[in-house]
């Protein structure tokens, strides 16, 4: 997770705004250093752990609904890369195609089996192969799709610097925000132009502020929070 310099960044990143946050994680290359050497090994563990789970859940998915065990999808990580997500499907097949890429509470387009994989975050282990590969880190900025990163303000940027992440202190605080999205006539406007800016400034404030024991005190809070749904 070694940062480029400044001058091999994207054009599009090398802004005033961009700048502070690039200073500081520049002066922490030693920690980043270390966060790649556990988001590889932990992922790897986790992997090689978790592998029952992952059969389990891929028979139980695909004797719930026709269509493929993952869904893969285009989101965008550090510094700009396109990558595929990997995700086990909750959803129908070509959900993407038939309403918002923003999930809502009570969406119908969720399978039966879909909703208690969502419950409990489930669907979201086969991202530790986004880790293992490095496209993902475990803390980190929530990938977004292509379309809502095109609305970014130049200071939303700046969490571009780094991969995007499976958990962070903006996804703690807004795990619920699929119901405030039920709620709105339309989601992704009422996405983009109310809750991406309040969950930017959590990122933004963890990445100016970016510690990997920070990044340990994420995880763990992620773990308590979803035991205790």
């Amino acid at each position: 997770m070694l940062l480029r310099k400044w001058e091999d960044l994207p054009e599009f990143m090398r802004i005033e705004e961009v700048r502070p946050y690039y200073e500081s994680l520049n002066q922490k290359k030693l920690q980043l250093f270390i966060k790649r050497v556990f988001d590889v090994v932990l992922s790897l563990v986790l992997l090689i752990i978790l592998l029952p789970v992952f059969l389990i859940l891929a028979i139980w998915i695909k004797v719930d609904s026709d269509g493929p065990v993952f869904y893969r999808q285009e989101r965008v990580t550090q510094y700009g890369k396109i990558f595929k997500i990997f995700k086990f499907r909750t959803m129908v097949v070509n959900a993407d195609r038939i309403g918002s890429l923003v999930t809502t509470q009570n969406d119908v387009r969720v399978t039966k089996v879909g909703e208690k994989i969502r419950n409990y975050r489930l669907d979201e282990i086969p991202q530790l192969l986004n880790v293992l590969i490095g496209d993902m880190t475990f803390v980190g900025t929530r990938p977004e799709a292509r379309k809502f990163v095109i609305s970014y303000k130049p200071e939303m940027l700046a969490t571009l610097l780094l991969p995007a992440g499976i958990t962070s202190e903006a996804s703690i605080r807004y795990k619920d925000e699929a119901k405030i999205l039920d709620k709105a006539d339309d989601i992704d406007t009422v996405y983009t132009e109310l809750i991406l800016p309040e969950k930017m400034k959590y990122n933004l404030d963890s990445l100016k502020h970016f510690n990997f024991f920070n990044d340990l005190l994420s995880m763990l809070k992620t773990f308590t929070s979803v035991v205790n749904i």
